[in-house]
């Protein structure tokens, strides 16, 4: 590897740049509405500017990515949208008493804090649930659920969870994949 300004520079992370800097470029060009040299010149500008005047620290990787149970996973959480989404919608247009609300537990059995922060943004894509408190160590997120109001709706809520943690390991961090990563601290550029 190659030193630079006190910088590792490997060939993996001058592809995850140049693919940050395509990135960015590319929602430059969109943003305007029109392909044109000057807007893949600017949008290029304003993408180094970002990353150089904003860098952001390197996410630690620490297993390999099965697409199969990505794809699953991808699924199950637009499944779980589409039914928290009718489910919510349900409960602000019936009659009656409105439901009733708690703050719950849930614990993810996950090892990277990269795959902490997925299962998160799962629970807070999901209508009905936001989480509240994510204690890093323990892995436990505290989560705000509507409509727990029976032991069948509590039970729905772990069962979900349960799933998402499944699935998500089985995504990124099989056993025989893992590989605990050195490099947990900040890019010291």
């Amino acid at each position: 590897m190659k030193v630079i300004e006190g910088t590792r520079w490997s060939p993996r992370r001058l592809a995850l740049r140049a693919w940050v800097l395509c990135w960015l470029t590319l929602v430059w060009v969109l943003l305007w509405g029109t392909l044109s040299a000057a807007n893949v010149v600017s949008g290029l500008a304003v993408a180094l500017m970002i990353t150089l005047l904003l860098p952001l620290p390197p996410v630690p990787v620490e297993g390999r990515v099965h697409l199969l149970s990505l794809l699953r996973l991808v699924a199950t959480v637009a499944y779980y949208l589409v039914v928290s989404s009718v489910q919510v919608a349900w409960l602000a247009v019936k009659p009656g008493p409105p439901p009733l609300t708690a703050v719950l537990r849930a614990h993810f059995a996950v090892k990277s804090d990269l795959v902490l922060a997925l299962a998160v943004n799962i629970v807070n894509l999901t209508p009905g649930t936001i989480a509240l408190e994510i204690d890093q160590t323990r892995r436990v997120v505290y989560v705000h659920v509507i409509d727990v109001g029976s032991d069948r709706a509590l039970s729905r809520f772990y069962r979900q969870i349960g799933q998402f943690e499944r699935l998500l390991i089985a995504a990124f961090e099989r056993e025989s994949d893992w590989r605990p990563s050195t490099e947990k601290e900040a890019d010291p550029a």
